[in-house]
């Protein structure tokens, strides 16, 4: 068996040097402006207050409801929860502005707010 051995380049070749502190060499181009300081605060507090299942329940119990308003005795014979603790979770739904409240008597009744859950999903497009 023979073996012929290949001559080997002389010279490698050159790859041109680029700036990279030049933002434009990198390629990349922004489509839109990421989000601002404030805004992502504020999204981050909306975030929370959905990030549990009980609340997004609530919420998908509320909606279901043909008006989207929903006596909380309504949602304390659906969930597996003390009132107390729905009572807690309601009143971070209202305080980060996802349902309303009205007292009609000794009941107090929770409305979704039109638009509330959009305006979240609008804060990120095309997530």
């Amino acid at each position: 068996m023979t073996f012929v051995q290949q001559p080997l380049q002389s010279s490698p070749a050159l790859l041109p040097l680029t700036d990279v502190t030049d933002a434009a060499a990198c390629g990349s181009s922004v489509g839109r402006a990421a989000i601002a300081p404030a805004d992502a605060e504020a999204l981050a507090r909306s975030l929370k207050a959905l990030a549990d299942p009980a609340r997004l329940r609530i919420l998908s119990i509320v909606g279901s409801h043909l008006d989207a308003e929903a006596c909380v005795c309504d949602l304390t014979d659906v969930l597996t929860l003390s009132q107390p603790t729905i009572s807690h979770h309601l009143k971070v739904l209202v305080d980060a502005g996802f349902l309303t409240r009205s007292k009609r008597g000794t009941w107090s009744y929770y409305r979704l707010v039109p638009g509330a859950l959009g305006g979240v999903a609008q804060v990120l497009p095309g997530l």
